[in-house]
């Protein structure tokens, strides 16, 4: 069965002959599996939104294991970028996530520049790459998150440079704050993110300390560098959300609100990430669900400043491919929604914290 309009939502445009249902239906299986984290954050979405960025995120995270678990990275990468030609060539290789891909591509205009990235970004988790300064730092961050951000803006109509400048700073505040959060988990894992240089500044040498990893003050001095550079895109971020069609406002300022709050439960701790993982609790999860609903009511002053410099290629690819192609955006699909999609959110987001109830009582 192929997927109409109305199937998905009575606002969208989506319209692709070649998507059909079964595939979907495939990809959001998968996640329920492999990404329970997502699956459960696509449902704060629209669904106009929500079902192309459960086909792109099936796609991604089917890529990240096959490069991650993979004996050569490099030739598992090949092999991606080959599906990747056939998915943009609308010949997919016969497979639920390629064939979804293939539609949502070709149905929102995301230039095959972005997700040859993103397949980069994975490449570079597998191969332990080293990151000597902030710049290379970011140059992860955009590859790995703030891709991401950029086709999350263009599944949602937007395709303006300084919106998209503001979604790939945010995608890369995201990654900063998980990068904050998992400096233990990562290090014992022989993975290093935090930029050597910083390490070398507090007197620490990043080999041997990823040898015995342990928390000290000068490890916490970096981390802090880490978590200011978060806020400082979470604070451009913000602008851009408005700039997002209107009822898809509450769903990204909770994930931006949320995740920064993540950056701010590691600085209660005072930057110690080794000896536990900062979480989030439910409570205050719900007030930051507040806090998004109510800002999403708001209207900010748009935020003109560049792009970051190691995200500017994203951006550059967007507008070749729209001035080739012709492409506008339309920011205004679901105007007027806004009531309707804070009362879902809300409703939503209740239904999630009573499973979190649920499984820790089972634990």
């Amino acid at each position: 069965m192929n997927v109409s309009a109305l199937e998905i939502d009575s606002t969208t445009v989506f319209d692709a002959p070649r998507l059909s249902m079964a595939d979907l239906r495939a990809c959001r299986a998968a996640i329920r599996v492999g990404s329970k984290t997502f699956h459960a954050a696509s449902l704060l979405l629209p669904r106009r939104v929500r079902w192309p960025a459960l086909a792109l995120y099936a796609f991604c995270r089917e890529a990240d294991d096959a490069i991650d678990g993979a004996k050569n990275p490099r030739l598992a990468l090949q092999e991606l970028q080959r599906r990747l030609n056939c998915i943009y060539d609308g010949h997919p290789v016969d497979m639920p996530t390629d064939r979804a891909l293939s539609a949502v591509v070709a149905q929102f205009a995301i230039p095959r520049e972005i997700l040859a990235a993103l397949l980069e970004g994975f490449e570079w988790d597998a191969c332990a790459r080293r990151y000597e300064t902030a710049s290379d730092l970011r140059a992860y961050g955009v590859r790995v998150a703030g891709t991401v951000g950029v086709m999350m803006a263009l599944l949602m109509g937007v395709r303006a440079p300084r919106a998209l400048a503001r979604a790939a700073d945010l995608g890369v505040a995201m990654q900063l704050s998980n990068i904050a959060r998992d400096v233990g988990e990562d290090a014992r894992m022989g993975r290093l993110y935090l930029p050597r240089a910083w390490l070398r500044d507090a007197g620490l040498d990043a080999e041997a300390w990823l040898v015995a990893p342990t928390f000290d003050s000068r490890l916490g001095f970096v981390i802090d560098r880490l978590l200011d550079e978060a806020r400082a895109l979470y604070e451009r971020s913000s602008a851009g959300v408005d700039e997002l069609p209107i009822e898809c406002r509450p769903a990204i300022h909770a994930a931006r609100l949320m995740y920064a709050e993540i950056g701010h439960e590691v600085a209660r701790r005072g930057g110690d990430s080794i000896s536990s993982r900062a979480v989030v609790p439910g409570r205050r999860k719900l007030f930051l669900l507040f806090e998004a609903m109510l800002a999403a009511t708001r209207r900010g002053t748009p935020d003109a400043r560049p792009a970051l410099p190691e995200a500017q290629f994203l951006l550059d690819a967007v507008s070749r491919f729209d001035r080739e192609h012709g492409v506008q955006g339309d920011p205004t699909v679901g105007e007027g929604l806004l009531a309707r999609e804070l009362a879902r959110v809300l409703g939503v987001f209740e239904r999630l914290e009573r499973i979190d109830r649920g499984a820790a009582i089972a634990r």
